[in-house]
């Protein structure tokens, strides 16, 4: 088994806090054996829940010659983190962290005030050695609190102290089963501890207000959990029988709630620290769970509202997509009444500028997503464009090559048309001398631009063409939705097979 594989989202941290350590040098893993690797991976398993719950962050780290090495680390989502920086796989000396060397060296467990050097925070360190069954010491857990919530946790109910101790205490021995299944808790969660009697000893303000919202009212503490009609009981019997935490979601009355349960056992006052050998040995007591709520009510509702929403929202682009359909069949229909070969032209070209907006209304009333797929789109101009456009007496190829490319709503609305505008154009003029030939829309994706190119085999350009003061409709039009809407260039130049139109523009953040 790898060691520490696993890795947690630290929210706004930006870093995985549990790293393959491969890229270290990390010849300190061949001092240790197959099971006291194993017990390392149990007690990084247990990293996330205690960094959350101790409101700390938590660092594990192991003797490197004559370093401490951190091999893995956790970051509190309940409170604001102490480090903006990964510390995995940093050295530390012994001579600058006495108690983590102690620790180390000695098996000595130790606390005391520090300020952090950059910031000059007072924070509260605690080392816990991590004791292998067979007595050696293989590593050392550092809980590291800022002052204020050190003292805040001071001022809590004993029995939850005890509780948060004991959770320690189980995370060291790698007897925590199931935590790494369990999400983070947050700063907005509920927590209670509830003793192996089932009754309440500990309730967080939180909590409280949460069961306040389904009707209790009346004080919590020293209440058995059954007389709740909740299904808080039944969970803790869960945990208890298995011995494994527990997660579940669960609807009570109007309210969504997540339920997290972790059974809390002690091994009596014997096993630690002097008494190593018999760590493995110990029979644990259970002493209760740790039950933490969380209120996902409002935020189900608002991803309810977002679905409607976003149904609504793609019903009405599929509606404007059948209209502009209509309106297209309309504009053909006149054109087929007309005997102006000029005007017939016209009606045809408004017909392709209609249908290439109702393609994007299309693809946004199929796609949940608010990005389109600007390659897809362009090969359905193109279908469509010679299908309508392309003479029947003409053989004229048209292709689309390059990445598929994302573009927010409004930019592919823009493109969509500048291409639709440049094939027609290129299709109406390089070929006039010409039976045969190939129009080539090519999309290039280079990070943060796009470049969209459009290119032809035909006659080439006039020498007298200037392609920002022509005044055809189309390339005024390409030149209006590169400038204003998508804050580009545009460009024309002559090639030695024919002509290539250059649009180029950054892209919008999706």
């Amino acid at each position: 088994m790898a060691f520490l594989p696993s890795a947690f989202n630290y929210g706004s941290c930006g870093f995985s806090g549990i790293m393959d350590l491969s890229t270290y040098g990390a010849e300190w893993r061949y001092r240790f054996t197959a099971d006291e690797i194993d017990h390392l991976e149990r007690v990084e398993q247990g990293l996330a829940l205690i960094s959350d719950i101790s409101r700390a962050d938590v660092t594990l780290l192991v003797r490197d010659g004559d370093v401490a090495l951190v091999v893995a680390q956790a970051q509190p989502h309940s409170i604001a983190t102490l480090y903006r920086e990964p510390w995995v796989g940093r050295p530390l000396s012994f001579q600058e962290n006495p108690l983590i060397s102690s620790g180390l060296m000695q098996g000595r467990r130790g606390q005391r005030q520090r300020n952090l050097l950059d910031q000059g925070t007072p924070i509260i360190q605690q080392v816990l050695p991590v004791i292998s069954s067979s007595g050696r010491t293989i590593a050392v857990l550092q809980i590291e609190t800022n002052l204020i919530a050190y003292e805040r946790h001071k001022r809590r109910h004993r029995s939850f102290r005890k509780a948060v101790t004991w959770l320690q205490t189980m995370v060291l021995r790698g007897d925590l089963e199931g935590a790494e299944q369990l999400s983070r808790f947050g700063e907005w969660d509920g927590i209670l501890f509830v003793d192996q009697t089932y009754h309440i000893r500990y309730l967080s303000g939180i909590a409280n207000n949460h069961y306040r919202r389904l009707g209790y009212l009346d004080d919590l503490h020293d209440k058995h959990i059954g007389d709740l009609q909740t299904r808080d009981e039944m969970l803790v019997r869960d945990a208890f029988k298995t011995g494994i935490c527990q997660e579940h979601e669960v609807v009570e009355g109007d309210r969504h709630w997540t339920r997290k349960v972790v059974p809390i056992r002690s091994y009596g006052p014997g096993w630690w620290p002097r008494n190593r050998i018999s760590t493995g040995n110990s029979v644990p007591t259970l002493r209760g769970a740790i039950i933490m709520v969380h209120d996902d009510t409002e935020a189900r509702r608002r991803e309810l509202e977002l679905q409607i929403l976003a149904t609504m929202i793609k019903e009405v682009h599929h509606r404007v997509k059948n209209n502009l359909q209509t309106v297209a069949s309309i504009l053909r229909m006149q054109g087929r009444r007309t005997d102006n070969r000029e005007t017939r032209q016209q009606l045809n070209e408004a017909v392709n500028r209609v249908l290439a907006v109702a393609i994007i209304h299309e693809f946004l009333s199929g796609d949940d997503k608010q990005a389109i797929n600007i390659r897809d789109v362009c090969q359905r101009i193109v279908k469509q464009t010679q299908r309508a456009a392309v003479s029947p007496d003409k053989n004229i190829d048209l292709n689309v090559i390059g990445p598929v490319i994302y573009l927010p709503s409004q930019q592919a609305t823009a493109c969509a048309l500048a291409a639709n505008e440049l094939v027609l154009n290129a299709l109406e003029h390089a070929f006039v001398d010409k039976e045969s030939g190939s129009v080539l829309v090519r999309l290039v994706d280079a990070g943060d631009q796009v470049t969209l190119e459009i290119s032809d085999d035909g006659g080439g350009l006039p020498e007298t063409f200037d392609p920002q003061t022509t005044s055809g409709l189309g390339l005024m039009i390409v030149r209006a939705l590169v400038e204003s809407d998508l804050k580009g260039c545009f460009s024309m130049e002559q090639t030695s097979g024919g002509t290539k139109a250059l649009v180029t523009f950054q892209k919008d953040n999706l």
